[in-house]
């Protein structure tokens, strides 16, 4: 008898196959969270199961007869209840009217019904997780772009601004510069008048101490 069958067998008590396969995945659940833990679980009658640990040692290869060394370990143990005992060895008969009818097993799966609806169970988990991770992907990537079409947008703005005050310097430089030059227009004509006042009466002057010379010399 497998998972499947044990399911089977007792789906009619329990009013449905689902609830049948619940009740034993429970009772299986409680019963390894129990030994794992380092608790007994004894069922009155039945048996108790166990942790046991098994210290290091050495083992020998059956195939090879070398010595190998074994580390330390914890295994699970069953200790079969007197009563169970009893029965197998047929000391004692099974009580009438309990009888459960075992079916076989689904064809192409070893653990029956029950582990193929938790396996369903665990697919459909596993592909909403990848959904999951796949939305927070998307939104990431998404939030990613908005923040850099973000501060690309300032950078420009920046920019921009920038580009206007500088055209607004240039505007306002630029009458200044127009100012100086229709200065600098005005003043030229001055300044060349001044040049030519300045260099005709110092013409004039060594003019006549050439002349007043040249008569020195003639009377002499």
């Amino acid at each position: 008898m497998n998972k499947a069958q044990l399911v089977e067998a007792i789906a009619d008590k329990l009013g449905g196959r689902q609830q049948a396969a619940d009740a034993v995945d429970a009772v299986l659940d409680a019963m390894v969270r129990a030994v794992v833990a380092g608790d007994r679980v004894s069922v009155t009658g039945f048996g108790s199961f166990e942790k046991v640990d098994r210290p290091a040692r050495y083992a020998r290869n059956p195939q090879t007869g070398e010595r190998v060394r074994v580390k330390k370990t914890s295994v699970p143990r069953f200790r079969a209840g007197q009563g169970f005992k009893d029965l197998v060895a047929g000391t004692k008969k099974l009580p009438k009217g309990g009888e459960v009818s075992v079916k076989k097993a689904p064809k192409g799966s070893l653990s029956g019904g029950a582990s193929a609806t938790v396996k369903k169970a665990a697919a459909k988990k596993a592909t909403t997780a990848k959904k999951a991770a796949a939305k927070t992907a998307v939104a990431k990537k998404t939030t990613a772009k908005k923040t850099v079409a973000k501060k690309s947008t300032a950078t420009a703005k920046k920019t921009t601004a920038t580009a206007k005050k500088t055209t607004a310097a240039a505007k306002k430089t630029a009458p200044t510069a127009k100012k100086t030059t229709a200065t600098a227009k005005k003043t030229a004509p001055a300044a060349k008048k001044a040049t030519a006042k300045t260099t005709a009466p110092a013409k004039k002057t060594t003019a006549r101490k050439t002349t007043a010379k040249k008569t020195t010399a003639r009377k002499k």
